[in-house]
């Protein structure tokens, strides 16, 4: 790698890094009382779903480990945002499904988080970020292959 291309790998990742730190601050304030933001990503996810998940599925999806899953998981099936049941195909599995509390709780988390995130996405300009997805979407793609 070259120095001008190591120079500008470092100064993306330094600008991923402080950028997530500062989201990660900034929704966490700012969601309900009482969510946490893995568990309002979950919950976003399985709200996008058609399908029920299990619990490794949901792990791959968000590069943690089992374990850190079923503890998200545990503490969303006890606030009833989710329901888990036996997985009739496998009995070694479970299947993670949405509840309509749980729907509830992530609209009202979105509806919670759509001023700061509106407000950034107007700051920078729609076109913008429509034109920084794609790149983000590539690094991720191609982070989680290295």
């Amino acid at each position: 790698m070259s120095t001008a291309n190591q120079s500008l790998a470092v100064a993306l990742f330094s600008e991923l890094l402080a950028t997530d730190v500062l989201a990660r601050q900034l929704l966490s304030a700012n969601l309900p009382k009482g969510m946490e933001l893995n568990q309002f990503s979950v919950l976003n996810h399985l709200s996008r779903q058609a399908e029920e998940r299990t619990p490794a599925q949901l792990a791959r999806t968000f590069n943690v480990t089992r374990g850190a899953m079923t503890n998200t998981l545990s503490k969303l099936e006890w606030a009833g945002f989710i329901h888990i049941r036996p997985d009739w195909q496998d009995a070694r599995s479970k299947r993670v499904k949405i509840s309509d509390s749980g729907r509830r709780a992530c609209e009202s988390a979105i509806e919670a988080l759509a001023p700061i995130l509106n407000k950034v996405v107007d700051q920078i300009g729609s076109e913008t970020v429509r034109a920084a997805l794609p790149v983000l979407r590539e690094m991720r793609a191609q982070l989680a292959r290295i």
